[in-house]
């Protein structure tokens, strides 16, 4: 099974999973797209979705499905993401599309959390995928060089900018043991919006599809 088979695999069991009612909340990302594109086949079940990118408000309003700002909503049941890295304990990376900031809003938001991923995206530790931080432009290399102190390579993502407006740099080689403790330490250097780190906010249900089948972590 090839990894586009085995990301629709895992998007339709995310799907059997989602109680489909109210408003969801959409991720960004190839692994999300094919979950927008199913649940279009049952638009007509939900209200409508709170998307993490505007790329993903773009595919879901394609696929008829209403898309509502976090403001002007109240809690969402479920948010249904994709991720860049993960372990078994749910501990994921995200944000190699960008939209982690929004991505990590609308999970807060969210009720419970379901990531779909597959196989090749499993890891024993985080940290082979470069971690990216949201920066505000003026702090780009004051955090920088705050990443350097904790151990990482920072590279700006040259000629992108995230739909808040703001920067990314991903970071290489940190030594990422304390996936909760590091989140939390980054997120407090003055410049950061926030990281792709989700520990604090992990999923509650992974799901990781594979050429054995689809098997949910919880």
């Amino acid at each position: 099974m090839d990894q586009n088979a085995k990301k629709l695999a895992a998007a339709k069991a995310a799907l059997e999973l989602t109680e489909l009612e109210g408003i969801l909340g959409i991720g960004t990302g190839s692994t999300a797209d094919y979950f927008i594109d199913l649940l279009g086949q049952y638009k007509h079940r939900i209200e409508g979705a709170v998307a993490s990118s505007q790329a993903s408000a773009q595919r879901l309003k394609a696929n008829g499905i209403a898309v509502f700002e976090l403001n002007g909503v109240g809690e969402i049941s479920t948010y249904i993401d994709g991720a860049d890295e993960a372990t078994r304990d749910r501990h994921l990376i995200k944000g190699g599309g960008g939209a982690l900031t929004r991505e990590k809003i609308v999970a807060q938001a969210s009720r419970r959390f379901i990531c779909m991923v597959d196989d090749s995206k499993i890891v024993a530790k985080l940290g082979g995928f470069p971690l990216p931080v949201e920066v505000i432009p003026m702090a780009r290399s004051f955090v920088a060089r705050e990443m350097v102190k904790l151990g990482g390579q920072p590279e700006l993502r040259h000629g992108y900018t995230t739909d808040n407006g703001n920067q990314i740099i991903d970071v290489i080689g940190l030594e990422i043991d304390e996936p909760t403790q590091l989140e939390g330490l980054i997120n407090q250097i003055p410049g950061v919006v926030t990281n792709g780190l989700f520990a604090r906010r992990r999923a509650d249900i992974l799901i990781v599809s594979g050429d054995r089948g689809v098997e949910q972590l919880v």
